[in-house]
């Protein structure tokens, strides 16, 4: 943890509320909220609709913390509201036939993140929180990599030597009490230096939360790494404590007592759906159980195709994959890489994505299904993925729809070096079509030049009676033209 976190959590005795979404019909929406207060600490009262006092349930105590869930309803209103001790926030629970959705991912960088001015680092999300006031959002949706919690590897002196042990050392160390506590104490320290910072908490306390993980919210590239390095004590006790921290900061729920919407109920796999009036929104969970060779796993693989079977008739599908479905290329990029062994440790980067080699068949069977659901079930599909640090779209034409996917990636992270985009660009136009007679397409923002922006971003999706159309907010650029989905 750097000096500069460490110091914006030590004067705070009291985080939060931190509202998620838990689904709605056209009357009512239901919420669950989270505050995390020092343990010796009396919290305020929450109420609901200005009189309906919620009784907290206390979700777990941790380091001298407790953190507590206030699950609550509220009318279908545009200006509904609850109050939490002598402050009361106005939230938008009027998801009928106007709604405007946000959606951001990749909320920092590896290195350096709490050392930079918060007024640079949260730009974008102030620039939101000014959106949000001119037309509220009803749901801002969390795409991946929430924190970056890479400084985990310097939470101890024990997971220090650990890291830099040999193969045979690192297999044959136990994760120790003593690891356990470090590294569960450092990410939820690091959630709470994340979602106390004024910018973030404006927006988490006035439009409910859904949130999905990637690898930054575990260490980079969990799941691509190899086999023996995943099956060591030491990284899985490091994910059962990254989970932990999910479980309460992006689920609001204790670990071992999952939300209706969780689709596993042994919670093996996190994937989620959520129902609102006219659109239903669904999460793979591709961390949970990724191997070097599979990104969803026995457990998602079983859900998922249930779940989009059930979706409500006439509902649209926002279906958030945190590594985007469509993508350029890869395999000509790891075949290069296995002739450039020094260029091999950016190997698990490549196996991340849907469009490695080593997830071809997979990648072809969740195009399959997409497509399944989209016309014989007849559901309009969008999809929404974050994860590389830029902004793009893609389409997916299958035999009887277009797909449209939407990327918005990252809304703090450092944008990258023109020439990155340039590169994928090369590799988006040199094209990967993987189901016959169903090309994938990789395409420019509306009225840009290049397939990807490397500038700071967010995207806001907006339906307007049964018409769905999207923006992305560029830094330094604006908003582009409305795109139709």
């Amino acid at each position: 943890m750097t000096k500069t976190e460490a110091e914006t959590i030590t004067d705070q005795n009291l985080f939060g509320p931190f509202l998620f979404a838990r689904g709605a019909d056209e009357k009512t929406t239901r919420l669950a909220a989270l505050v995390v207060a020092d343990s010796t600490q009396d919290i305020p009262e929450f109420k609901a609709n200005d009189s309906d006092i919620v009784a907290p349930v206390k979700l777990a105590e941790l380091f001298g913390r407790t953190y507590w869930r206030f699950e609550f309803d509220l009318p279908a209103n545009t200006k509904a509201s609850y109050s939490f001790g002598s402050e009361t926030y106005e939230v938008c629970t009027d998801l009928g036939r106007d709604l405007r959705i946000g959606f951001v991912s990749c909320n920092g960088q590896e290195d350096g993140d709490l050392d930079r001015p918060l007024e640079d680092r949260n730009v974008l999300w102030t620039d939101l929180g000014r959106e949000h006031a001119k037309q509220a959002f009803s749901l801002l949706l969390h795409g991946g990599d929430q924190i970056y919690a890479d400084g985990v590897w310097e939470c101890h002196p024990d997971i220090i030597a650990w890291d830099k042990a040999g193969r045979s050392a690192r297999m044959a160390t136990a994760f120790s009490d003593v690891m356990r506590d470090a590294v569960l104490k450092f990410y939820l320290d690091h959630y709470l230096a994340i979602y106390g910072q004024p910018q973030i908490r404006h927006m988490l306390a006035r439009v409910p939360s859904l949130m999905m993980w990637d690898d930054h919210d575990i260490f980079d590239g969990w799941g691509s790494h190899k086999k023996w390095f995943q099956g060591t004590a030491v990284a899985k006790g490091m994910f059962d404590c990254a989970r932990e921290a999910f479980c309460l900061m992006q689920l609001c729920c204790a670990p071992d007592d999952l939300p209706d919407m969780v689709l596993d109920r042994a919670g093996k796999s996190l994937a989620w759906r959520t129902d609102f009036p006219g659109v239903s929104i669904i999460a793979p969970d591709l961390r949970s159980e990724r191997t070097p060779n599979a990104v969803m796993g026995e457990n998602g693989w079983r859900d998922l195709p249930k779940v989009l079977e059930t979706v409500p008739e006439g509902n649209r599908i926002l279906l958030m994959s945190s590594v985007p479905v469509i993508g350029p290329r890869l395999s000509l990029v790891e075949m290069m890489m296995h002739l450039w062994p020094k260029a091999q440790k950016y190997e698990d980067d490549l196996r991340d994505q849907w469009q490695s080699r080593w997830h071809r068949r997979e990648w072809c069977r969740f195009l399959e299904l997409i497509e399944e659901i989209a016309n014989e079930r007849d559901h309009e599909i969008t999809l929404l993925s974050g994860e590389i640090h830029v902004a793009t779209r893609g389409t997916f034409e299958t035999r009887g729809k277009t797909i449209h996917q939407l990327v918005a990636s990252g809304i703090s992270h450092t944008a990258p070096p023109a020439a990155f985009a340039r590169v994928l660009g090369l590799l988006a136009w040199i094209g990967d079509n993987p189901l016959p007679d169903r090309p994938t397409k990789l395409k420019p923002l509306p009225e840009r030049k290049g397939t990807y922006c490397a500038a700071r971003n967010y995207l806001t999706l907006s339906r307007n009676d049964t018409n769905w159309h999207a923006n992305w907010h560029l830094e330094g650029i604006g908003w582009t033209p409305d795109l139709r989905v």
